[in-house]
């Protein structure tokens, strides 16, 4: 690190758990966020401040009036743009010390691959069932962490994904495609749900220190468990959440 990254980086460094060799480590990592939108907003800022070296940002999405409610990346002028534009340009003039890479399409099946191999692990910070599905089956293949979050009204979940390590896939816990009559928590949809911004503030800056303990290997890991928050009632909790033996997306992994 030079003289201005370790002014930058001061607060970290002081950590006993982070320090000087966390910091590098920090800004050696590569983090994949797949949306911009109301958990994406406070998790990339907190991560661009923290100092990840480069950021991956992929969202087919444009800004509309309606988002400025609670995804703070984006300003009234950035109505009608591509988020991860409007990302590029908050993110870079927020750290310009580090790398922001824009991918403005739809995550696939096709290009979650490639686009995961480059990465150290991947968060799904969007209310998008198919996201997690298939970023779950690259990340079990290529044995990196997944890392994801939802959020309704006043409440959210946050998880960590190591499967490959034996705790629970996402498909052990939901392995049937949501209906519109079941939708499970970590399948919201924002669409439907009404969202305190400030909330998706605290489910989103919550995922990114998940993310640093993830990269630092610190503290304890939130695999095989599921952090819920209630901040209407000022309920928090931790569910453990066991493997399931006959998940079959655990026993293809196995055999990749």
């Amino acid at each position: 690190m030079n003289g201005l990254e370790t002014q930058r980086y001061n607060r970290n460094i002081l950590l006993p758990e982070i320090g000087t060799a966390g910091q590098e480590a920090l800004l050696a990592s590569r983090v994949l966020v797949v949306g911009a939108g109301g958990l994406g907003s406070p998790l990339l800022l907190y991560l661009a401040a923290a100092g990840i070296g480069h950021l991956g940002v992929i969202d087919d999405d444009l800004v509309s009036l309606s988002n400025l409610q609670r995804q703070i990346l984006h300003a009234t002028e950035d109505l009608d743009r591509p988020k991860v534009t409007s990302a590029l340009e908050t993110l870079s003039s927020l750290n310009p010390g580090i790398h922001v890479t824009p991918y403005n399409e739809r995550l696939t099946e096709q290009n979650v691959h490639p686009l995961a191999h480059q990465y150290d692990l991947v968060v799904v910070a969007c209310d998008n069932f198919e996201a997690r599905t298939i970023v779950n089956a690259a990340c079990m293949h290529q044995k990196k962490p997944m890392l994801t979050a939802a959020v309704s009204g006043f409440s959210g979940q946050i998880y960590t994904f190591k499967p490959y390590l034996g705790s629970a896939c996402y498909r052990c816990i939901y392995p049937n495609l949501p209906t519109s009559n079941l939708v499970p928590p970590l399948a919201s949809n924002a669409f439907e749900d009404g969202i305190l911004g400030s909330v998706a503030g605290v489910l989103g800056s919550w995922l990114s220190t998940e993310v640093v303990k993830e990269l630092l290997n610190i503290g304890e890991s939130l695999a095989g468990q599921i952090l819920i928050l209630d901040v209407l009632r000022n309920n928090f909790r931790k569910l453990h959440i066991p493997r399931d033996p006959v998940c079959s997306f655990c026993r293809k992994s196995q055999t990749d």
